[in-house]
């Protein structure tokens, strides 16, 4: 065999893990002499041999995908990323890929020469969720296949772009298309490959909600309380936390009052207003969302703790995981369950909440420490007072293996608000009583 065939020849070794070389190259060597272009003649050694390769799927079922699977689609971009691992130096290739279904994020950890606008075949691709969303990713074991042109199969994302709320913008969107008041709204300067460039950063909002956006292009136009509709923005996501990002292909206007259903006033006034706790664990992640309901756990790791003072992480007996023997940073937290009836989460209050809340200062908990000779002393105290509290949280929601955490930014008692929560409670007892 003609050595130009050996990097192709490896890469069948690799995607038939377990099958004998020189049976791999006889039968390629074999397809070769009767003249099998190179591509079909490597789809069918892999076919003859991989008996366990899993079925052919569409974009739109990635996240429901089998363990292995294979999938046609056209790459829209590709970037080289390189990082160390074990003292060397890795590369891996990320981007997009498209089909007549859909777009999702791949990453290749193997150099498939893959080019923007190729049409490839993936043979046992696997997924994998990174940041809540689901990944194409293909590796050793995977065999790609450079296919003809298929005009079927679209040459960008933009054909995907969906409407929605802003409430609704979600894990799974790529891009998305949208309304909304300005609420906040603010320039920064930044380095892009050694220039200065100023980008726009800031919050955007309907009836349903909110979003943070950076815009990448100008926006001399738009002001705080403007109306804008936009098309084809980007979304990210930063722990599980969708955002809107504003690029070159996406467009934008702004809107005549007449035009937008909503007062900007009443965007703008930021009352907070509490939602069931059920509609916030339906979602991956919610930007600025509040929730009221009684806390009825106060977690360990509440009370006083210590933080390592160069990456922030809590430490215990001043050694830090990522930066060993560190001379500690006292703070304090609260982590608890709050329930309002239709769900509970996961809630973490910093020191300047968590003193509000708990009503004393980080100081007369550090003399609580003190005084009972006891780490735990905060902790036990916490439990005693803060349990059934009734409490409203603000801040921004996340999910993970482990629930839904609530990271807040204000938290507050409410006021006045007892005689109504009697209320709806005797209207749920039964007509004869208990």
């Amino acid at each position: 065999m003609n050595d130009k065939y050996a990097p192709h020849l490896e890469e069948l070794a690799k995607a038939l893990d377990g099958i004998e070389h020189d049976d791999i190259k006889n039968e390629l060597d074999k397809l070769l002499k009767f003249r099998v272009p190179l591509e079909e003649a490597k789809r069918t050694v892999l076919n003859k041999f991989n008996s366990k390769e899993g079925p052919e799927i569409k974009i739109k079922d990635i996240s429901q995908a089998p363990k292995s699977f294979t999938l046609k689609g056209r790459i829209i971009s590709v970037e080289k990323k390189s990082f160390v691992l074990k003292g060397e130096t890795v590369n891996l290739y990320s981007g997009k890929i498209a089909d007549e279904t859909g777009v999702c994020f791949f990453t290749a950890w193997n150099d498939f020469c893959l080019k923007e606008g190729d049409i490839i075949r993936v043979h046992n691709a696997y997924m994998k969720q990174w940041n809540n969303r689901p990944e194409l990713n293909f590796g050793q074991r995977s065999l790609v296949e450079k296919l003809p042109e298929d005009p079927s199969i679209p040459r960008n994302e933009q054909l995907f772009t969906q409407s929605k709320k802003i409430l609704e913008i979600n894990s799974s969107d790529m891009l998305v298309s949208s309304q909304g008041i300005v609420t906040e709204m603010y320039h920064r300067n930044v380095k892009i490959k050694g220039k200065d460039t100023i980008i726009v950063e800031g919050v955007i909002a309907d009836e349903t909600g909110k979003l943070p956006f950076t815009s990448w292009i100008p926006m001399d136009e738009v002001d705080i309380g403007s109306a804008i509709s936009f098309k084809a923005a980007q979304v990210r996501l930063f722990r599980g936390i969708p955002s809107l990002n504003f690029a070159h292909e996406t467009s934008w206007e702004v809107l005549p009052e007449n035009k937008y259903p909503f007062s900007n006033m009443d965007l703008i006034s930021d009352e907070p207003i509490p939602i069931p706790i059920a509609s916030v664990l339906e979602k991956d992640g919610i930007f600025d969302v509040v929730v009221t309901g009684n806390i009825i756990s106060v977690r360990p790791g509440s009370g006083i703790i210590e933080r390592c003072p160069v990456c922030n992480r809590v430490i215990q007996n001043n050694v830090c995981r990522a930066h060993g023997n560190v001379a500690g940073i006292k703070d304090m937290r609260i982590k608890a369950i709050l329930d309002d009836g239709t769900g509970a989460v996961y809630i973490m209050l910093n020191k300047e909440l968590s003193e509000t809340v708990f009503g004393r200062s980080m100081g007369e908990a550090e003399e609580i420490m003190k005084a009972s000779l006891s780490k735990d002393a905060v902790y036990e105290s916490m439990k005693r007072y803060l349990v059934g509290t009734y409490l409203t949280v603000r801040g921004n929601s996340s999910k993970s293996e482990f629930g839904t955490t609530i990271v807040a930014r204000s938290a507050w008692i409410p006021e006045d608000d007892l005689l109504p929560r009697l209320e709806y409670l005797l209207l749920k007892l039964p007509e004869d009583g208990l």
